[in-house]
């Protein structure tokens, strides 16, 4: 992709979230862009670095290791978020390679972030994903369950920033997102990282702390 066409993705993108979070009353800088760059090459990043993007999302503990240890050397002072599940056994290598860690869902995976973070001396930010419509091919907490998982973590001094969600798909976005919403201010928090490319002008408007952006800025795969 070449730098130019970065660019205009990235301003589209950033003009629609301010509208968006405008039309809301709220300060278009309220809502941090996040870049999901899961799959896609450095070659295909390095653009939307240059056009000025310096958060990105991944999934993958792996895939981070490969290939962005180079990019942030070329580029200081980029954040990366994991935007994907995380296994137990991976925690140590969450907490060394991560800023923010979006996917804390379990008890067993607060254990982990936490002794991980304890030992390396790092505090990434978490945010605990809901299962906001309850479904059983979805990770994520329960609703029922939020309250003993935030207890846990905030127990364990677990840096929890908010929530996260993925809503149902296929459905109106916006009743699950001021769900979402409605758990963070019950629960103190006011970190909400919900919308992606097809829904994030809704989040905004609804609260949305963090986007989650990946075919809006990197295009179409195919």
């Amino acid at each position: 992709m070449p730098s130019d066409d970065a660019s205009t993705r990235i301003s589209a993108v950033r003009e629609r979230i301010a509208r968006a979070a405008g039309l809301a009353g709220r300060e278009p800088g309220s809502v941090e862009l996040i870049a999901i760059s899961k799959t896609h090459a450095a070659d295909a990043i390095r653009p939307l670095i240059a056009a000025g993007q310096r958060v990105f999302g991944e999934n993958r503990v792996q895939e981070v290791a490969a290939k962005w240890p180079a990019l942030r050397e070329e580029t200081p002072g980029i954040g990366l978020h994991l935007v994907g599940q995380l296994q137990s056994n991976k925690a140590e290598e969450a907490v060394a390679l991560f800023d923010a860690i979006h996917s804390l869902d379990r008890p067993s995976l607060v254990e982990a972030l936490a002794k991980a973070m304890d030992k390396a001396g790092k505090r990434p930010a978490c945010f605990v994903q809901v299962n906001i419509g309850g479904e059983a091919q979805k990770g994520g907490c329960a609703i029922e369950a939020l309250p003993d998982l935030l207890a846990q973590a905030r127990g364990l001094d677990l840096p929890v920033a908010g929530l996260m969600c993925v809503p149902p798909l296929d459905l109106e976005a916006a009743p699950w997102f001021a769900l979402l919403a409605k758990l963070a201010r019950d629960s103190g928090l006011a970190g909400l990282s919900m919308g992606m490319s097809g829904d994030f002008e809704t989040a905004a408007m609804i609260g949305a702390t963090h986007v989650r952006v990946g075919t809006a800025l990197f295009g179409s795969r195919g």
